[in-house]
């Protein structure tokens, strides 16, 4: 690999780690949009995809006919294809600095005063007055828990409350920073000084590589 190529793929990426970093390190808990989530992480893997399958499956007809503008097209590709993964997937929030417990607790105490025929059956909590039904799915060394709708039939304006609503409840509830905080920032800050670094080194290599990126 080139280090033109590493700088593409690694600064988004570092960027990507830098803000979970953050995140963790604050220790409050933060409530966003599933469909956010995933753009985010989008926007932090576009260098990878540039640089990987984008490159590696870049069709010889259209860079010949298009020339550099080619990679405007399939990085528009790349996009939509987020964009519409996003759209079309089920609702669902992602709550970081939490625990399942923390997460169940907050949302016991929230959930009924939404709607007081909720109901609880396990992880799963259902409520018909805001057309919601959900489940709860924890990444316990990340001290991150997904809220995700069972069924793709849901109502987005009672998910939307929902989201309101929970995140106030958890701001009541702080947690301690974690280690994994540090190590995400020494990752993205990693990424950052590595590329820089090369890029710096091997200006020779980062023309060669400019040439052969916009080469038909």
């Amino acid at each position: 690999m080139d280090p033109l190529s590493f700088a593409i793929a690694a600064v988004p990426f570092a960027a990507y780690l830098l803000l979970l970093g953050g995140i963790c390190r604050s220790g409050r808990p933060l409530v966003v949009n599933g469909a956010n989530d995933l753009v985010v992480l989008g926007l932090g893997l576009t260098g990878v995809a540039f640089v990987g399958p984008l490159a590696l499956f870049r069709p010889e007809a259209a860079t010949a006919e298009l020339g550099e503008w080619v990679w405007v097209f399939l990085l528009a590709l790349y996009w939509l294809t987020i964009v519409l993964t996003a759209l079309l997937g089920r609702p669902s929030l992602v709550v970081y600095n939490t625990t399942a417990e923390q997460l169940r607790s907050a949302l016991a105490t929230t959930a009924p005063q939404l709607d007081p025929a909720s109901r609880w059956a396990g992880d799963s909590l259902s409520l018909p007055g805001l057309g919601v039904q959900l489940h709860l799915d924890a990444l316990r060394w990340t001290r991150t828990v997904s809220i995700v709708a069972n069924t793709a039939s849901q109502d987005l304006a009672g998910w939307r409350r929902l989201a309101v609503s929970l995140n106030r409840a958890m701001q009541r509830n702080p947690a301690a920073p974690t280690t994994l905080g540090i190590a995400l920032l020494a990752g993205g800050v990693g990424l950052l000084a590595a590329s820089c670094a090369w890029l710096a080194a091997a200006p020779g290599g980062v023309q060669l590589a400019v040439e052969r990126l916009l080469a038909p």
